[in-house]
């Protein structure tokens, strides 16, 4: 009995996570490949088998018993290099199996070394994996021992390694952080809708409780802050905005926009905007730095946000007013039907065309037509004549702010 043949079998199945009976294959296939070049004849018929149990070695040429250990020195030379190729082979396919099922779960590695700006992170003691730098968080460096988590983000593999793509700026790993920090999310009792997020600076998650008695919000934040702020921690301070999940488009928008209070918010279907009413001193809140928080309230919602001062409002209602007035058969009560709609300005009215002031309104086409051109002739004097609001004059003077800091870089 080859029982030392067992043990080494056994060994290398449990060390390199390979199938046992796929090893005793390549050994057969090695010893095959042995005789081969010892007899020196391809079309030999040539049968070497392994008992699974014993480990005992029958090798067989055209029929006739021969005994593979008389082979000699560089047949056996051979064997190890297709033992060597077959087990490395193997070993590939073990983890391109392991780790193409754990797609989108958060691992835990160690760092081992940066490499053209990638991170090689050690998995295990047979696996390594690549944190591209654009999967990095701008602002963190990692060291070399230092604990990481990441998200498996691809994994592919080729005819020499198997690549494992890790990523710390995917939405998802966001989404997985949760899951693990809050027990609520995992047992799918609070449902995240949404989220959006700029890595390393802001993220917006909206959350929805499917249980009456289990504040949302709440439970994501935890005691004292202790479960958001270890997810914080985890992103290097990373900025989380937690928002309540409603199914009315207009309260998710508001809610979305905190922590700016909103005085209103009209939405208009056909273009897919939102137009939204914040005070003055709320102003810079609902825009946040360098747009921030508009822009990812936009992304969590869906809509297109357009932020007014109630002045503002009022103006762009005033000359929506003043260009359709001189229309024949429109009465006061028009205008407030197209705000129903969302449409505040004219540049809207002008883009939306005929069709929703026909099936919405029920104006006559020809009247509709009417409406159409006189919002249009307005739009050409208003692009040409209107200053930019002051929301949109803020975030140019962010956005100028930002290059200029990165200029100076």
């Amino acid at each position: 009995m080859n029982q030392e043949l067992i043990r080494i079998v056994d060994n290398i199945a449990r060390d390199k996570n390979i199938d046992r009976e796929a090893i005793f294959l390549d050994l057969e296939t090695a010893m095959v490949s042995a005789a081969r070049k010892y007899f020196g004849k391809t079309d030999a018929d040539i049968e070497v088998r392994i008992d699974r149990s014993s480990g005992a070695i029958v090798a067989f040429k055209d029929g006739q018993q021969i005994d593979i250990r008389q082979l000699g020195r560089i047949p056996a030379q051979t064997a190890k290099q297709v033992m060597i190729q077959k087990i490395k082979a193997d070993e590939r396919q073990s983890i391109y199996d392991e780790f193409v099922e754990r797609k989108g779960e958060i691992v835990s590695g160690i760092v081992v070394r940066y490499e053209s700006g990638a991170v090689i992170v050690n998995l295990s003691n047979r696996t390594e994996a690549i944190l591209p730098k654009s999967e990095q968080i701008t602002g963190q460096n990692h060291h070399p021992s230092e604990r990481i988590r990441c998200l498996i983000l691809d994994v592919r593999e080729t005819s020499s390694v198997v690549k494992i793509i890790l990523s710390r700026t995917h939405p998802d790993f966001i989404r997985r952080l949760f899951e693990l920090e809050v027990p609520e999310v995992a047992e799918e009792i609070i449902e995240i809708k949404a989220l959006a997020r700029e890595a390393g600076y802001r993220t917006k998650i909206a959350v929805l409780s499917n249980d009456s008695k289990v504040d949302a919000v709440g439970a994501c934040v935890g005691v004292r802050g202790s479960r958001i702020r270890n997810i914080v921690d985890e992103l290097g301070g990373e900025k989380i905005d937690i928002v309540r999940w409603n199914e009315s488009s207009q309260e998710l928008i508001a809610n979305a926009l905190m922590p700016a209070k909103c005085s209103q918010v009209a939405l208009c279907f056909e273009l897919g905007g939102a137009t939204v009413v914040v005070p003055e001193d709320q102003l810079s809140l609902a825009i946040g730095k360098h747009g921030q928080n508009v822009r990812l309230a936009a992304r969590l919602t869906d809509w297109d946000i357009d932020i007014l001062t109630p002045e503002e409002y009022n103006q762009e209602v005033e000359r929506l007013s003043i260009a359709i007035k001189d229309v024949e058969d429109i009465d006061d009560t028009f205008v407030d039907k197209l705000i129903a709609l969302g449409i505040i300005s004219v540049l809207d009215l002008a883009e939306i065309g005929t069709e929703p002031l026909i099936s919405e309104i029920g104006l006559d086409p020809e009247i509709a037509a009417k409406v159409i051109k006189a919002a249009e002739e307005s739009a050409k004097k208003q692009t040409s004549e209107t200053e930019p609001t002051i929301a949109e004059t803020m975030m140019d003077k962010q956005v100028k702010e930002v290059e200029s800091e990165e200029a100076d870089l």
